[in-house]
């Protein structure tokens, strides 16, 4: 079995913040893959499903981000996980916005939920660290993850949660190219020598948002509603 968890603070005055994008690439995953609804167990949020041959337990800890470990912990313990087959989604200050890297062990850079983490299981883990951005200084972080989204980050953010979705089949695998590179495909999709050529010969339209082709989830309907 593997363990995907997302990082965030519970209730509804959190569920729009920055610090809270790891809930949100839960939450597209669920609903991409038809998971199980969610309900409570390890002092948090959980859901089940099989992403291809895998099956996949994940939690979305309700402790605030900086008692993570203790639901973490619980979690990994009742299961028996190996910390190789744990994946923890987390907002990451030093990526720019939209860029996604994986890690599999390492440091916490200071990070509350994965500092927490640490102290309960170590430091051998897998992260998923999802691109945020940095406020230009430290002494306003602290405001900058706990407030909205602001309505430009609206497309990549979109695009991101996306990428997320496709790519969570190749994640579960244990293949993080192709989990990357599906999520690049969304935040910044190629263009082929044709497409720009014809782009320069034709007037300019509007972008089309990254949902206009296929209708969005729930939960990205109403993250786009906060930004109208």
């Amino acid at each position: 079995m593997k363990l995907f968890v997302g990082l965030g603070n519970p209730g509804a005055k959190y569920a729009n913040n920055r610090h809270n994008i790891g809930f949100m690439a839960l939450d597209r995953i669920a609903e991409d893959h038809q998971f199980t609804p969610w309900r409570s167990k390890f002092q948090g949020q959980i859901c089940n499903g099989t992403l291809g041959v895998q099956k996949v337990l994940m939690l979305k800890p309700a402790t605030f981000m900086n008692l993570s470990g203790q639901s973490v912990g619980e979690a990994v313990r009742f299961h028996k996980i190996p910390l190789d087959q744990v994946s923890v989604f987390h907002d990451e200050l030093d990526l720019a916005p939209g860029k996604l890297r994986i890690k599999q062990g390492g440091g916490h850079a200071g990070h509350n939920g994965l500092r927490s983490i640490h102290a309960h299981l170590g430091a051998d883990y897998g992260r998923v660290r999802l691109g945020i951005g940095h406020p230009g200084h430290k002494d306003a972080v602290a405001g900058f993850v706990l407030r909205d989204f602001a309505k430009a980050d609206q497309n990549w953010l979109v695009a991101m949660l996306m990428g997320v979705g496709n790519g969570a089949e190749h994640l579960a695998a244990g293949d993080g190219a192709k989990f990357m590179n599906a999520v690049a495909l969304q935040t910044a999709p190629p263009r082929s020598s044709k497409t720009t050529k014809a782009a320069a010969q034709k007037p300019r339209e509007p972008a089309a948002s990254p949902t206009d082709s296929t209708p969005a989830p729930s939960s990205l309907q109403k993250l786009l509603d906060k930004f109208k």
